[in-house]
């Protein structure tokens, strides 16, 4: 069921897709893929029936949404993948002595550049 309805969902989004496109805008503009309407659905254009299969397909584009959704949501989640991932626990006193044990190297003063009239102290 879910793939039936995913299908529809699929080829309502391109079927109207390719109708937007096909629909002449209010300035005059034509149709997308150039030419004038009346080459293609007569010397009044399509206008009826193009606005009637997008309205249709629009419908069937949010039933198909919605349908969707539901059929997906009332199936009971599966075990997640991270369930499987063992937890990593070290003990707070093994992170302390492991800081302790290694410090931080002391900075060498010789290779910091300083400049010509300044004397590091030393």
């Amino acid at each position: 069921m879910e793939s039936l309805v995913l299908t529809l969902h699929i080829l309502a989004c391109l079927i109207l897709i390719v109708l937007v496109l096909l629909q002449s805008g209010k300035e005059g503009m034509g149709v997308i893929f150039g030419g004038g309407s009346s080459t293609v659905f007569g010397s009044t254009g399509a206008g009826g029936l193009l606005t009637k299969l997008t309205a249709f397909l629009a419908g069937l584009f949010l039933v198909t949404s919605l349908l969707y959704n539901v059929l997906i949501s009332s199936k009971p989640a599966g075990d997640s993948i991270m369930m499987d991932v063992p937890a990593v626990t070290q003990p707070a006193d093994d992170i302390q002595t492991q800081e302790q044990a290694a410090p931080a190297p002391a900075a060498n003063t010789d290779d910091i550049p300083t400049t010509a009239g300044e004397k590091t102290a030393e």
